[in-house]
C-alpha cells in the first residue's frame, strides 16, 4: 500500500459528530482524510462520497463551481443515512493544482470552458486518479459501497482498483448564472450525469 493511517479524532460538524481519519501517501508529501459517520456496517454497502478538494468553492463559497455546495450536500446525504463515509481527496483542480487552477480560471474569463482551459495549459480534462481513494476504503474494509457522484468516471477508477460500486446516487445541487456553463461543460464533455 502507498498510504498509511496516522490517526483519527471526533469532528463535531453541524450535521453531527464524524470520525476524522488522516491518511499519508508514502511516496508523496501529501494527506487525505476520510470522515466517518456512524458505525460503518460492512455487511450491507456504505454510502461513500469521493470529493476532490476544491479551496474557491468549499472554503471561498465559489460560485464558478457546484464544489461547495456538493460538499454541504454530502454531509447532509451521509447523515441522513445513518452511517457513511466523505473521502476529502487531495487532489485540487482535478489534480492540476490550485495555481494552475488559478490560470484556468483566468482563461475562462477569456472565453474558454474549463475543459478547453486545462488543455491550453497542458492537462487533460481530468488529472485526477483515485489510488488512495480506493486504499482508504480498503483500509477501512469496505469493498461495497454506493457512491454519491455525477461523474461516471469515479465509477470506473474505483471498480478497476477493486471496490464495487452497486449503485450510483445523483448529487445535484443548484445551478446559477455562474456556474451554468461549467455545469453543461461537464455534461456535455466530461459525462457527467445530472
Amino acid at each position: 500500500m502507498n498510504l498509511k493511517k496516522i490517526d483519527q479524532a471526533v469532528l463535531p460538524t453541524k450535521w453531527g459528530n464524524f470520525n476524522i481519519i488522516g491518511f499519508q501517501e508514502k511516496n508523496k508529501n501529501k494527506n487525505h482524510v476520510a470522515l466517518v459517520y456512524g458505525n460503518i456496517d460492512n455487511n450491507q454497502p456504505i454510502l461513500v462520497r469521493i470529493h476532490s478538494e476544491c479551496l474557491t468553492g468549499d472554503a471561498f463559497f465559489s460560485l464558478r463551481c457546484d464544489c461547495g455546495l456538493q460538499l454541504q450536500q454530502s454531509f447532509k446525504k451521509i447523515t441522513e443515512e445513518g452511517q457513511g463515509i466523505l473521502i476529502y481527496h487531495r487532489q485540487e483542480g482535478r489534480n492540476i493544482g490550485l495555481l494552475n487552477k488559478i490560470r484556468a480560471y483566468a482563461l475562462q474569463d477569456k472565453g474558454l470552458d474549463t475543459v478547453e482551459a486545462n488543455h491550453v495549459l497542458g492537462f487533460s480534462a481530468d488529472e485526477r486518479n483515485f489510488f488512495s481513494c480506493a486504499e482508504i476504503l480498503k483500509i477501512l474494509n469496505v469493498k461495497t459501497i454506493k457512491l454519491l457522484t455525477n461523474n461516471p468516471f469515479k465509477i470506473k477508477n474505483l471498480s478497476k482498483l477493486g471496490i464495487k460500486v452497486v449503485e450510483r446516487i445523483s448529487l445535484i445541487v443548484t445551478r446559477n448564472e455562474k456556474n451554468d456553463n461549467y455545469l453543461k461543460t461537464k455534461a456535455m464533455k466530461m459525462g457527467h450525469l445530472f
